[in-house]
């Protein structure tokens, strides 16, 4: 059995969206009235490509690339404010995402940061991510004055041979003089990534870079196993993680970290300290507006996007449309959901992340019970994967988070999965990893 089938950070996938006429963000603008939304925005440029990345990004772009980019967010921005205006939209969080956001020069930030400045609310979450050849001090000093308020810096490991095998372009040296950096300029949070299931990688090696991150006081840390998707550099070089020894690594991991005073509340994410534990958030519904190329925006039953796209080639070309489009309002690819899918989603969202999904709000929402609408969910529970908890709320226990990438997907439905292997097949993938998911999987 193969604990790592997909990550279900969202739903539907992206490859599950399709070709939209006559849809116009316009006609959606009141269910973004007032405080409360969130903004993403995606700077797609990195250094160079790790290994195993198969997210929306290019390298090698000059400043006046960059600028161009920003161009054509600024007149997203405007656009978009134009619609929003009578519905006085204000967003309470915004996120910055990529790619590497940090490639930006100085005066790029600012500039970012200016474009949203009037649309964000008083003491808004602001979150940005980091790698530590770009994480410079006059770029945090930036950061700091447009009140930045989490800063996410993706390591992956302080071992010079699993850097190598995952194409990393800094070194231990680097991370560890970026970090300390990091730390100075005191922002609320600091989150570090790291990666488990390295080829070579050992469990000791691992818990060796943990131990070291630890040491420099973040508020979190993030666990992710090594997938090697479509397109992604090792997929070329024929690059395979063994799915036992990443469980194994896993296992050994969650378990230091735990012994270290965090608190897990989902399969990556551990915070430092109780006060950490994570309380309940309706994250199955939250509206979230997407700047930029490659990002994802949520509106009700709507979510949009640019086409998914990984490769260099693609990535490039759809970099190109995004600069050359007119009419930012108008939404053409993308994915309404059924009243059923909204329910999947709300389960998905909160079954895998602690406290889990709350029986009677559920009922409350949607008119039904979550264990009759996904018997799966209820098979967990009697495989001993997930429990109810004294507050009437379900949640995996700590066996099943371990196992959320192969729990996750049986959760998606007959209709989006076909969809997501259609996807896969006009791609020329076989084999993918979605055949081996059984509508019954054994018993664990």
């Amino acid at each position: 059995m193969n604990p790592y089938i997909q990550y279900m950070y969202s739903y539907p996938h992206k490859t599950a969206y399709r070709p939209m006429s006559g849809v116009n963000l316009g006609d959606f603008a009141h269910r973004l009235k007032g405080p409360g939304h969130g903004l993403y925005l995606h700077v797609p440029f990195c250094q160079g490509k790790c290994g195993y990345c198969n997210l929306f990004s290019v390298t090698g772009a000059k400043e006046e690339e960059i600028e161009r980019y920003l161009d054509a967010i600024e007149r997203q921005v405007r656009q978009y404010r134009q619609i929003l205006s009578p519905w006085k939209t204000r967003f309470s969080s915004f996120t910055v995402g990529g790619g590497t956001p940090l490639c930006l020069t100085t005066g790029q930030l600012d500039r970012m940061f200016s474009m949203v400045s009037p649309q964000m609310e008083k003491k808004a979450e602001m979150v940005i991510e980091t790698a530590p050849n770009q994480t410079e001090r006059e770029k945090l000093r930036v950061l700091k004055e447009a009140g930045v308020t989490r800063v996410s810096m993706g390591i992956q490991s302080f071992n010079q041979e699993e850097l190598r095998t995952l194409r990393r372009g800094h070194s231990p040296m680097r991370a560890r003089e970026a970090l300390e950096l990091l730390m100075s300029f005191d922002f609320d949070c600091v989150n570090l990534d790291f990666i488990y299931g390295i080829p070579g990688q050992g469990i000791q090696s691992l818990l060796n870079s943990l131990r070291e991150a630890v040491g420099f006081g973040p508020r979190e840390i993030f666990l992710y196993p090594l997938y090697v998707k479509h397109g992604a550099g090792l997929e070329r070089e024929g690059v395979a993680p063994d799915p036992q020894k990443a469980y194994r690594q896993y296992e050994e991991a969650s378990l230091f970290l735990r012994s270290q005073g965090f608190c897990q509340d989902s399969m990556r994410r551990f915070v430092r300290g109780r006060q950490g534990q994570r309380g309940f958030s309706d994250c199955g519904f939250s509206t979230s507006l997407a700047l930029g190329c490659g990002g994802r925006s949520y509106v009700g039953d709507l979510h949009f996007c640019a086409p998914y796209a990984v490769t260099a080639g693609e990535c490039a070309r759809q970099l190109r449309a995004f600069e050359e489009t007119k009419d930012f309002t108008e939404i053409t690819h993308g994915i309404r959901l059924s009243p059923e899918e909204e329910k999947r989603r709300f389960a998905i969202r909160h079954v895998l992340i602690r406290p889990g999904v709350e029986e009677e709000g559920y009922w409350q929402r949607f008119g039904s019970r979550v264990l009759e609408d996904f018997p799966v969910i209820a098979r967990w529970m009697e495989e001993e994967l997930a429990f109810r908890d004294e507050g009437g709320f379900i949640a995996l226990t700590d066996r099943g988070m371990g196992l959320s990438d192969f729990l996750g997907p049986q959760l998606i439905s007959d209709e989006v999965l076909r969809a997501m292997r259609y996807w896969e097949e006009e791609h020329g993938l076989k084999g993918a990893a979605y055949d081996s998911l059984q509508r019954q999987p054994e018993k664990l």
